[in-house]
């Protein structure tokens, strides 16, 4: 049987300094794996014993990573374990396969976009009249497919992202508050089609996946089999369903859970 194992990444599977959430004595604290550099500085971690886990997995399953990321910020991204042979870039806008884009993929992606909602120049403008600068750091547009802001998280005003959600859904957009980024993206570039096809491609018999933010859910209930943490904003919002696993742990441990939840489904007893 071929398993399919589709994860987010950011933290899902990796976490930044800040978002690792180490509980309890210093001494006591897992010892922690570098996997991506920024500008000379270390950004990304997982656990070593994650890092173990993830290698086995690599060995008894079809691991693909499907992350938001931009194509660019993915590739700074070195995980332990077999290579992957797919990833699933953008939300699902771009598909690589041995690290190369699948410009078919992008195209059908694309044509799906202009067909079924708003331009993203009519957001990108929406966004930069209505985003006060006082909390507003960075104005981003990721591979021509979404936006996303850099904010100041404690000065956002909650109402202003509510207000951005409603808008954006009468054009065929999704808003998802994660950490310091407010992205919008169309609501047909999603990572669950992307599941599909590299599922199709493999003759994957069984799928599993794990995300832990908006942008994750369309993913998690495709999958046959599905985990969040105890963080995010799916946990925020006390999401879960039918197949969806809601687990206790938060941080740079519940990396360590969903990994230890893909291989025990992946290799089934008996």
């Amino acid at each position: 049987m071929t398993v399919l194992v589709a994860s987010d990444l950011d933290r899902t599977l990796i976490y930044s300094a800040n978002a690792l959430a180490l509980a309890g004595p210093d001494a006591e604290a897992p010892r922690l794996l570098c996997v991506e550099v920024y500008e000379s500085r270390p950004l990304s971690y997982l656990t070593e014993t994650a890092a173990r886990l993830l290698t086995e997995l690599g060995d008894a399953a079809v691991f693909v990573p499907t992350t938001t990321r931009t194509r660019e910020q993915y590739r700074r991204i070195s995980l332990p374990g077999p290579a992957p042979a797919y990833a699933i870039c953008a939300n699902g806008g771009h598909l690589l396969v041995d690290g190369e884009t699948d410009h078919d993929w992008h195209a059908s992606v694309t044509a799906r976009l202009a067909a079924e909602c708003a331009p993203l120049s009519e957001v990108r403008a929406h966004l930069e009249r209505t985003a006060d600068p006082v909390w507003t750091r960075k104005h981003r547009v990721a591979e021509d497919l979404f936006a996303y802001l850099v904010v100041e998280r404690e000065l956002l005003p909650e109402e202003w992202v509510k207000e951005l959600a409603v808008w954006a859904e009468n054009r065929g957009w999704t808003v998802s508050l994660q950490g310091r980024k407010i992205y919008a993206v169309p609501k047909p570039l999603t990572k669950s089609a992307a599941m599909r096809e590299v599922a199709r491609r493999t003759g994957a018999d069984r799928t599993l996946a794990a995300g832990d933010s908006l942008l994750d859910a369309d993913l998690l209930l495709a999958a046959d089999r599905s985990w969040r943490p105890g963080h995010g904003e799916l946990a925020d919002a006390d999401w879960t369903a039918p197949g969806v696993t809601a687990l206790p742990e938060r941080g740079v441990v519940a990396g360590e859970e969903i990994l230890r939840e893909f291989l025990k489904a992946a290799n089934p007893p008996g």
